[in-house]
């Protein structure tokens, strides 16, 4: 047996010949004429519009687990029955390979995940919402589709063109504004569809009707690097207005967004590995210098998952109080490891749903000084769900024992970029470059916490204790549950590593395209140019 949360199918949403668009995408009714782009209101709209559609998609299914510690191998679900909500697996077979299955309830004949090596090759009911008449309560199905990005992504295109041929009310300066947050959500789109599938179809232009192939990853990262660069300077460095500070697009989130692009190419361009690098510190050194970011004091670090703090970059913001969202209940990652006194009634939410294993745990927090320990953490190194919590995001739950649909999860926004993250970044890259200044970046976070500090001389950094490795761990362990962690592994390479891991590849694997996620059969209808990913070919998922 053994333990996993990896893998599904996308859909590419591919078209018709002739007059039927590529992708065949038709933006919202109210978007696409010529004579709604009238006034400077129907262009918040249309972004709105957009930012809301970008969080109805990472909120389909736990988004953060499955791009982070669950692909990873380093969260196990509890052995105890946790109310309804328990994440099991049946192991069977399908085309040769072994599935997985998330659902809720209690069910004979299925058995919890052990705590051994993790197998990549593990699926996640890759084709169908149920399997063997089980229903995936997590629906991490809906992490298979892509279409709502390219819709999303042609919005952007629209309102650039639009944009671009002038708006009535709205003047040169907003224009440019907002051109450049219309590019950082299409960026940001094709980022993200990068990092999950490697080689995706690019396109920038308003109406596009032919079919075109996948393009290198790494030429649409750098597409998106020169779309950014060009007017990263006509965005503000954040959102003054508190209600939008890290929900719209600043300067601050550009650049969180371009440093992610460099260290990614970083990984997978080595021939220009330390051009990304210098690019990276670069513009570290421009963001920490424009004070418009902090890192909030340990004591207010539930203003942080709240959302809109000083600490934002970029968050998908939702709030039970404010917006009455209706959040997916199993989409927030902290959910899955809470329970009383932080769910209520008590009788249903004795246990925490999941664990993370204790030897993840102890690799991350050799250090006992560090107050994480103590702030995000009840029980850290004890996988018994009774005991173990995780309580970084639920600072902000609503407990009222006479509705508990209001229980249903903590009041946490989605955190896509923050200040630590960019100051990590930071670090790594000059780490990289060989620079002394990587220390005092990561002792930046360390501080934060009042945990040992990095000493200033700088040791063999290819060690397993050397500050390349540092700044690694110290990634996990900042940003865990916000959906880094498994492309972190990757651009690396330390996904080829047990010691890194409990989810590796081996070289070939990786080779083959291991990390990415599968593709559907779909993909290929009416667009001649389209290919699949390799490695899935022949498991009976692609």
């Amino acid at each position: 047996m053994k333990k996993i949360v990896i893998g599904l199918l996308m859909v590419m949403i591919a078209s018709q010949y002739s007059c039927k668009k590529f992708l065949d995408i038709t933006p919202i009714d109210k978007l696409t004429g010529n004579n709604y782009y009238q006034s400077a209101n129907d262009v918040e709209t249309n972004i709105t519009d957009m930012y809301g559609s970008l969080f109805d998609k990472y909120a389909q299914t736990n988004t953060a687990g499955a791009t982070g510690e669950f692909r990873s191998g380093e969260v196990i679900p509890s052995s105890n029955t946790v109310g309804t909500r328990q994440l099991r697996l049946d192991v069977g077979q399908l085309g040769g390979h072994t599935r997985l299955v998330a659902f809720s309830g209690t069910t004979t004949g299925f058995q919890t995940i052990p705590s051994t090596a993790v197998n990549d090759r593990f699926l996640l009911n890759a084709l169908q919402p149920s399997y063997n008449g089980v229903t995936n309560q997590y629906k991490f199905n809906n992490l298979t589709t892509w279409n709502e990005y390219y819709k999303v992504i042609q919005q952007a295109n629209i309102l650039v063109s639009k944009l671009n041929d002038g708006i009535p009310g709205v003047n040169a300066e907003q224009t440019k504004a907002y051109i450049e947050e219309a590019k950082f959500i299409r960026c940001y789109c094709y980022f993200f569809m990068v990092r999950l599938y490697g080689d995706v179809a690019y396109y920038t232009t308003p109406y596009q009707k032919d079919p075109l192939p996948r393009e290198n990853m790494v030429s649409v990262v750098n597409k998106c690097i020169g779309d950014l660069v060009s007017g990263k300077a006509d965005l503000p460095w954040a959102v003054t207005n508190p209600s939008l500070r890290g929900v719209r697009a600043s300067r601050g989130a550009v650049y969180g967004l371009l440093m992610n692009m460099y260290m990614w190419n970083a990984g997978f361009d080595p021939s220009n590995k330390l051009k990304y690098y210098q690019a990276t510190e670069d513009l570290g050194k421009e963001l920490e210098a424009s004070n418009a970011f902090r890192l909030l004091p340990e004591a207010e670090w539930n203003t942080v998952t709240k959302g809109r703090s000083e600490e934002s970059l970029f968050e998908l913001y939702t709030t039970v109080n404010y917006n009455g969202s209706q959040v997916f209940s199993y989409a927030p990652f902290g959910e899955s490891f809470i329970h009383f006194p932080y769910r209520l009634p008590e009788y249903d939410w004795r246990t925490s749903p999941c664990v993370f294993t204790a030897a993840y745990m102890q690799k991350l927090y050799p250090d006992a000084q560090d107050h994480r320990l103590n702030v995000w953490f009840d029980d850290p190194f004890n996988q018994n769900a009774e005991t173990f919590q995780m309580k970084k995001f639920a600072g902000n739950t609503f407990l009222d024992s006479t509705n508990p649909l209001n229980n249903a999860i903590p009041d946490a926004t989605f955190l896509i970029m923050r200040y630590a993250d960019a100051i990590l970044l930071h670090a790594e890259a000059s780490a990289e470059l060989g620079h002394a200044e990587a220390v005092s970046e990561l002792n930046i976070v360390r501080g934060r916490w009042s945990a040992t500090l990095y000493p200033s001389a700088v040791g063999d950094d290819d060690s397993p204790k050397g500050l390349k490795d540092a700044i690694f761990w110290e990634r996990a362990k900042e940003l865990m549950g916000e959906g880094s962690h498994y492309f972190d592994l990757v651009r690396t390479k330390r996904i080829m590593s047990k010691q890194y891991t409990d989810n590796p590849l081996t070289q070939d694997k990786f080779s083959r395209g291991g990390w990415t996620w599968p593709i559907d059969q779909s993909a290929l209808t009416n667009n001649p140019y389209m290919t699949l990913n390799a490695y899935w070919r022949g498991t009976g998922i692609e």
